[in-house]
């Protein structure tokens, strides 16, 4: 298997096998902690090959610079089958968050995982917003 695309996004769609999606980032700015996004989406597509047709259990975690779990544990099956003439198939992924709450400023980590292998990590800044000079 192989992870085409994993983002951070303000919204995410799956339409019809096509991912679309909004508002790709990395960082977030607040006055003051804790930082709380109101609204955002984890998205990903992963393709699979024939050989790995089947059920796979997929995992997201979200964890502050301290390695603690921040959000609870996002787990999934995911049924892969692939057509008679296709040598590969795509899965797309979309998680909603709604209140993802950051309590300091710092860095965070948006973990995907399948089958208890890690695919992918993502950096999620969040920082003071600068004052002007």
């Amino acid at each position: 298997m192989k992870l085409e695309i994993f983002t951070l996004c303000d919204s995410a769609i799956d339409y019809a096998g096509k991912l679309c999606i909004l508002g790709a980032f990395d960082s977030v700015q607040g006055k003051t902690t804790p930082v709380v996004v109101q609204h955002c989406a984890i998205a990903g597509r992963l393709r699979f090959h024939r050989i790995e047709e089947g059920k796979h259990k997929l995992t997201v975690t979200v964890a502050d610079q301290d390695g603690k779990i921040i959000l609870p544990k996002i787990e999934a099956e995911l049924g892969v089958s692939i057509g008679e003439t296709a040598q590969s198939a795509a899965v797309n992924l979309v998680m909603a968050v709604n209140r993802l709450k950051l309590e300091e400023f710092g860095e965070y980590t948006v973990d995907l995982g399948i089958d208890g292998v890690h695919l992918g990590s993502l950096p999620l800044y969040c920082s003071p917003i600068p004052t002007p000079a």
